[in-house]
């Protein structure tokens, strides 16, 4: 068995398809880990959600596209600007593809490999133990029958740093953006929203620049930043490499760290 780990893929399903099969891809026996943001912005979310939920080895964590489509199926919000969403929204499966999605968490852990997979990133301030137990609050939200009332509260960028005393809707809140949207952090819990690019705000750096003394020796695997391109370290990788901007998909083997990448398609 082989495991391939693939950025951002919002929809992009040509590409997808092409990048598995340049490197081989068996459904029977391999597995994909995949960072979050399948959909949205790209021409084929249907057919990307599809081809996903048939795969009997897929191991997904939620982007903030993601939980925006929700949002957006749930009648909470109507689409913007850039979003692609209506092949979706008005397919006969829809029910089926939010129930899917829904029970997708904000991280995952693989002992096995020791590695953890997340769309954005991991706030300093938590050891993986924390982490899984926050991931889990906002899983808990989402599976359960009044998860519309989260979509609704999940929007907005405060409050912007962690206190353990947080409760309600702004802690979680604050967790679904740690792990959706973060790029620029400032110890101790305090996170940046309104920078995109690569250069940071006074006072704050990439977040992996802050990981927790804890994750040292664990490979963190996240999308999310396609705007750093390539980004690879000492247990850590980056797979967002803009395929939706028209650059490429990339998917890294896990086995032994190389990288694949497929060209954007016309």
């Amino acid at each position: 068995m082989t495991v391939f780990a693939l950025g951002d893929i919002q929809g992009c399903y040509r590409e997808l398809r092409a990048l598995l099969e340049q490197v081989h891809y068996d459904s029977n026996k391999d597995s994909l880990w995949l960072t979050g943001d399948i959909i949205n912005r790209g021409p084929d979310n249907v057919e990307t959600l599809q081809f996903l939920m048939d795969q009997s080895n897929v191991q997904v964590v939620l982007g903030n596209h993601d939980l925006h489509f929700l949002a957006i199926a749930s009648g909470i919000r109507e689409q913007v600007k850039g979003d692609t969403l209506s092949d979706l929204l008005e397919h006969k499966e829809l029910d089926t593809f939010t129930d899917w999605l829904r029970k997708q968490p904000l991280i995952r852990y693989d002992p096995d490999y020791g590695t953890l997979l997340v769309h954005a990133g991991v706030p300093g301030i938590w050891d993986l133990e924390t982490a899984m137990a926050r991931s889990d609050e906002v899983f808990n939200q989402l599976t359960n029958n009044n998860y519309r009332r989260f979509l609704q509260e999940m929007y907005g960028n405060k409050p912007s740093t962690w206190h353990n005393d947080l409760t309600g809707f702004a802690r979680l809140r604050l967790i679904t953006n740690f792990f959706t949207r973060m790029r620029f952090y400032r110890h101790p819990g305090e996170i940046e929203l309104s920078q995109k690019q690569t250069q940071a705000p006074q006072g704050f750096k990439p977040w992996f620049d802050y990981r927790n003394p804890s994750l040292h020796k664990i490979t963190i695997l996240f999308g999310h930043w396609a705007a750093l391109g390539c980004v690879q370290r000492p247990y850590l990788a980056g797979l967002d490499t803009g395929c939706v901007w028209g650059r490429h998909l990339t998917a890294l083997r896990v086995e032994d760290g190389r990288r694949f990448k497929q060209q954007a398609l016309p």
